[in-house]
């Protein structure tokens, strides 16, 4: 971190500048490893969420005009940064994010693969021309930005997941005005300047940090043109409420049922299910977040997940044997305690782990922990938990197991373990997700797959992915030609 940053450099930017809060206001980072603050940075308002709104309005025709081929290659520009930094961005990210270092260096990688996806779909995005009833008419239609794209993102992933979102929007033409989490600020500050170094103009990308207030005029306000949002689904209704008649693009909370049949691949099931359950702390939307066990293999599920539990390493995530880091921030390790108690009060055990680690500067290292005996009614089958935690329900048939899962009212990524075809398609049809992934983990992520909630359940609106994302970035109009000479 430089000391710069730590006495509290202007830190927001907004219309090509790095500027302070109009208010003046400030907040401390603090690292969930060490509990030291990182840097001061200031906290924006709904006066500066307007300032960030006309700047990307000033250079909204510019990006719309710009050529796609240009775009392309700012797009290829940016990939080219990321990959450059990976590895001083990773150390960063690990101490404001918690995760492992070679995790964090994985997810600028992939980041950089986004703006070469996004670069590649958008000089092979086509457009149809329709028959028309009438002779002396042509209809053909085109896409073209929506304009100013109110962007909201999470600190789980903070490189990745914001990358979907700004790298289909700057190549579609879109002029941005992002939000991050509180929590992941710094990283988001290295990606814009990695934004300025491959030359992205200015006004094109606006930056800045608050509350729920600043989200609000974000999505509110008359001149942002389309929303897109990845979070709870708390805060996706209330998102999709403010903005009105906004195209929307919502990813949402996910509560993945991972289904192991009795006829499964135990070795493949256990591996996949425990990378599910522990990658990045257990906080990614589609973490393997509850375990549906046929009775007939539960006992030896259960020993396979113990073990591999038992074999993770706790600690700080620059130390090169952690294998987990800590949990991002207090609300996180409060829901992990919430759901654990109110499992066992309803019969549930414990197995492994429960319980906040000691012996660490901070009290968000959270022990991985394997729960068995988990009731269908419990908080571990309806909420998001989004710890490091396996609980294990036992199920007698595949009926039941697709019953529980549904249970559930949220609907985004899921897994089915089974040698059976027949049943992979059955359960892949019934299971109400927007995404299956059968004999693979849950948390399995390609960031071309079309990926988004199952309708009518609580895990968004739209879906990212690949050319999915360029669509949701574009509206598409339709021209009508009268050719009589």
């Amino acid at each position: 971190m430089t000391s710069e940053m730590k006495a509290g450099r202007p830190s927001m930017y907004i219309g090509g500048e790095w500027i302070d809060s109009a208010s003046g206001e400030t907040f401390d980072r603090i690292s969930p490893v060490t509990g030291e603050v990182l840097a001061s940075l200031p906290r924006a308002n709904r006066e500066d969420a307007q300032a960030a709104i006309d700047a990307a309005n000033r250079a909204r025709s510019h990006m719309a005009s710009m050529p796609v081929f240009e775009r392309a290659a700012l797009c290829h520009a940016i990939a080219d940064v990321l990959e450059s930094k990976h590895k001083s961005m990773g150390e960063e990210l690990s101490l404001e994010q918690g995760k492992p270092y070679r995790e964090a260096c994985d997810e600028i990688l992939f980041a950089a693969e986004l703006y070469r996806d996004a670069a590649e779909n958008i000089k092979r995005l086509e457009t149809s021309i329709v028959p028309s009833v009438d002779p002396n008419k042509r209809i053909l239609t085109i896409r073209q930005p929506h304009g100013v794209v109110a962007i909201i993102t999470p600190w789980n992933f903070p490189m990745g997941i914001p990358s979907e979102y700004l790298s289909a929007a700057l190549a579609t033409g879109n002029t941005v005005v992002w939000k991050p989490a509180p929590t992941s600020s710094i990283i988001a500050i290295r990606l814009v300047e990695c934004f300025l170094e491959a030359g992205v103009p200015e006004g094109s990308v606006n930056l800045l940090f608050g509350e729920a207030e600043v989200g609000d005029e974000m999505v509110a306000n008359p001149d942002t043109h389309a929303v897109g949002l990845t979070g709870s689904s708390a805060v996706g209704n209330a998102v999709a409420k403010r903005a009105g008649a906004k195209p929307l693009l919502l990813e949402l909370g996910g509560n993945g049922p991972t289904i192991i049949l009795d006829d499964a691949d135990l070795e493949r099931a256990i591996e996949g299910t425990a990378f599910g359950c522990y990658h990045n702390a257990g906080q990614i939307c589609q973490s393997s977040e509850r375990i549906l066990t046929h009775s007939k293999v539960h006992d030896a599920v259960l020993e396979g997940l113990v073990e591999k539990t038992r074999s993770i390493r706790l600690g700080h995530p620059l130390d090169e044997t952690t294998t987990m880091g800590p949990l991002n921030n207090e609300g996180v390790a409060k829901k992990m305690d919430e759901h654990l108690a109110d499992a066992l009060q309803k019969g549930a055990t414990v197995v492994t782990g429960g319980r906040r680690a000691e012996g660490f500067p901070t009290a968000l290292y959270y022990e991985p922990t394997v729960v068995d005996g988990v009731p269908p009614e419990s908080l571990f089958n309806h909420e998001e938990t989004f710890g490091p935690v396996a609980p294990v329900i036992s199920t007698e048939d595949l009926d039941e197991a697709i019953a529980v899962a549904n249970s559930c009212g949220l609907g985004l990524c899921c897994s089915v373990y089974t040698s059976n075809v027949s049943k992979a398609f059955y359960c892949a049809e019934q299971l109400e997700c927007g995404v299956v992934n059968v004999n693979e983990s849950a948390a399995y992520w390609d960031g071309r797959i079309p990926f988004g909630g199952y309708s009518g359940k609580g895990s968004g609106v739209g879906r990212l992915g690949g050319k999915e994302t360029i669509l949701s970035m574009t509206q598409l109009k339709s021209m009508v030609m009268d050719v009589r000479m």
